[in-house]
C-alpha cells in the first residue's frame, strides 16, 4: 500500500495524529477511494501495517525521516511495515539469502507462509498473501517483474541505514551486532559501506555514532525525543 501511505503522508505534516489520518482518509478522501467502504478499508490497512499513530516509535521515526530522501520511501515503508506484519516479516531471511537475479513467483512466499503456520490458511489464502508479500517487496525495490520476480540488489541511502540501525536498536541489539542484524541485511550493502553510511547520518544530526578501534557506541536521541 505504498501509494496510499505516500498519498496520506504527502496530505499531513510530521505532527499529524491518528485522528488527523483518519479524517484525511475518510471525510477529505485524500487517497481518492471511489466508494465509503474503499475508504475505510484502505484506512483500516493502514493503520494495520503502518500504526499511523505518533505514539507508535516505528511510525513516528519513519515520519521523522520520510522526507529526507524521495527515492528511500518505499523501502522506508517495508522497513516499517516489516516491523509490524509477522507475515511479511517471516519471509525476511529467505530474501536476504537470495543471490541477485534468482528468479521467484508469487506461490514461493505462500510456501513460507504455509510452512511457518501450517494449516493455519486456506491455499486461497495463501495465494493472495503470497501476491500481496511479493508485491511489497517489489516496490520496495528487492524485486523486478509481474508474474516472475526478479531479484535485485539495493542501494540504499543513509537514510534507509539509519532506519535500519534504529529498528535493529529498538530490538535490544547494540554495538556493531546492529550492522549484522535482518535490518541491515535488508540493505544489501557490504558493511564497511554502511559503517560510511552511519557516518554521514551522525553528521546529520539523525543519530549518534562513535567508532573508536573494536568498541562502537550508537545512541539515537533524535528518533527518541518526545518518547510517550
Amino acid at each position: 500500500m505504498f501509494r496510499d501511505l505516500q498519498a496520506l503522508l504527502s496530505a499531513g505534516t510530521t505532527d499529524s495524529s491518528l485522528q488527523d489520518y483518519q479524517d484525511a482518509v475518510l471525510t477529505e478522501n485524500v487517497l481518492l477511494k471511489p466508494t465509503e467502504s474503499a475508504r475505510y478499508e484502505s484506512f483500516r490497512r493502514l493503520k494495520q501495517l503502518y500504526g499511523l499513530d505518533q505514539r507508535i516509535i516505528v511510525f513516528r521515526s519513519l515520519r521523522m525521516l520520510w522526507e529526507q530522501n524521495l527515492e528511500s520511501q518505499p523501502l522506508l515503508a517495508l522497513l516499517c511495515a516489516i516491523a509490524r506484519d509477522p507475515l511479511l516479516r517471516a519471509t525476511v531471511d529467505a530474501v536476504i539469502s537470495m543471490p541477485a537475479d534468482t528468479i521467484v513467483t508469487a506461490p514461493f512466499f505462500g510456501q513460507i507462509i504455509d510452512e511457518l503456520y501450517p494449516d493455519r490458511l486456506t491455499d486461497k489464502t495463501l495465494a493472495s498473501v503470497g501476491q500481496n508479500i511479493a508485491s511489497s517487496w517489489t516496490q520496495s525495490g528487492h524485486f523486478t517483474g509481474r508474474t516472475q520476480k526478479v531479484r535485485k540488489l539495493i542501494l540504499p541511502h543513509p537514510i534507509l541505514t539509519t532506519y535500519a540501525l534504529f529498528l535493529a536498536y529498538l530490538c535490544d541489539v547494540r554495538g556493531d551486532a546492529l550492522f549484522d542484524s535482518p535490518w541491515c541485511g535488508l540493505l544489501d550493502t557490504p558493511k564497511h559501506i554502511l559503517y560510511e553510511q552511519a557516518q554521514q547520518s551522525s553528521q546529520q544530526g539523525w543519530l549518534e555514532y562513535r567508532h573508536s578501534g573494536a568498541i562502537i557506541e550508537f545512541t539515537f536521541r533524535h528518533l527518541l525525543k518526545d518518547q510517550t
